[in-house]
């Protein structure tokens, strides 16, 4: 396990910048859905991010070990790929908000999977915050489909099918590539998973016929442009810039945030929103909040409550 030091003003900073940016992505993923099918947007987004990152790889490729490209290619699935095509599919049928909330549950599978794969400690009370991140879950899909769970069940798995690609992803990055910078991690990242996406849309889809025909294309490109440059390469960049500097588990811990921008935008946007549903978020969040505190400090806090 690689050491992990306490973050810093800094860190913070990206951190808030990331909560702002990612939030948004929902909303983003959203309005490119409106002219284009699901395969169409997950493809698109990896590639024009691979397009703005294409000329930092061209720089860097040469400063990687051809023994490691498995190990770009595995992040970039994980990381990218794989979330990017499952949040649009998911999407087609779940609210924004919704999305953004569910992604909340990223820092539990990063727990779950650090302590399974990695051998992180945990606690006692990080487990119970698991299991309470997971009810609050539960309690607000059951909410939104108005008594039946079923009714969003599918859609909501593919998040969280998402969010344990994103711990994957984390882990995998903060242990095993240490050795590289930020910007060539997701660079050389992007390069093995962005000329499929580039070939596919351009080739195997109604994209251009889509572009010059359909009202509005150009606009739900540019907000899917806007997701892959600033939502994804930028933010990646920060991100793993995160994960090195400070731990995984920290840097997820982005998603605690970010389901209060994503919440705003869809209120903004006219997605229904019912009171109950802000019981169920406090269970996601609190859960989220004690998986992620480290044991020690879990320690600490229990025996001055003992000392009252």
């Amino acid at each position: 396990m690689k050491e992990e030091r306490k973050p810093v003003f800094a860190d913070w900073l990206v951190l808030i910048t990331l909560m702002f940016v990612w939030g948004s992505s929902f909303i983003l993923i959203k309005r490119g859905l409106v002219v284009f099918d699901n395969l169409q947007v997950g493809a698109l987004r990896v590639s024009i991010s691979f397009l703005a990152l294409l000329p930092f790889a061209l720089r860097r490729i040469s400063r990687v070990n051809l023994k490691n490209i498995h190990l770009f290619i595995f992040a970039g699935v994980t990381g990218n790929a794989l979330p990017a095509f499952l949040f649009a599919t998911a999407q087609m049928k779940l609210d924004s908000f919704m999305a953004g909330i569910l992604n909340s549950l990223t820092p539990l599978f990063t727990l779950l999977l650090g302590v399974w794969l990695f051998g992180r400690k945990t606690h006692f009370l990080n487990v119970i915050g698991v299991i309470l991140g997971f009810a609050g879950a539960a309690g607000l899909l059951y909410a939104a489909g108005g008594g039946d769970l079923r009714l969003n069940l599918v859609p909501s798995l593919l998040v969280v099918l998402a969010t344990i690609c994103y711990a994957t992803n984390m882990n995998f990055v903060k242990n095993y590539l240490t050795g590289y910078d930020p910007v060539t991690i997701a660079a050389i990242a992007f390069v093995f998973i962005g000329i499929p996406s580039v070939i596919y849309v351009g080739f195997y889809t109604d994209f251009w016929s889509r572009l010059h025909n359909v009202d509005g294309a150009w606009a739900s490109l540019g907000y899917i442009a806007l997701l892959s440059v600033f939502g994804t390469a930028l933010a990646v960049i920060s991100y793993f810039w995160l994960i090195k500097r400070t731990s995984a588990l920290f840097a997820s811990s982005v998603t605690y945030l970010m389901p209060i921008v994503s919440i705003l935008w869809g209120i903004f946007d006219g997605e229904p929103f019912l009171i109950v549903f802000m019981f169920w978020i406090t269970f996601i969040l609190g859960g989220v909040y004690l998986a992620n505190k480290p044991p020690e400090k879990l320690k600490r806090a229990i025996k001055k409550l003992l000392r009252m």
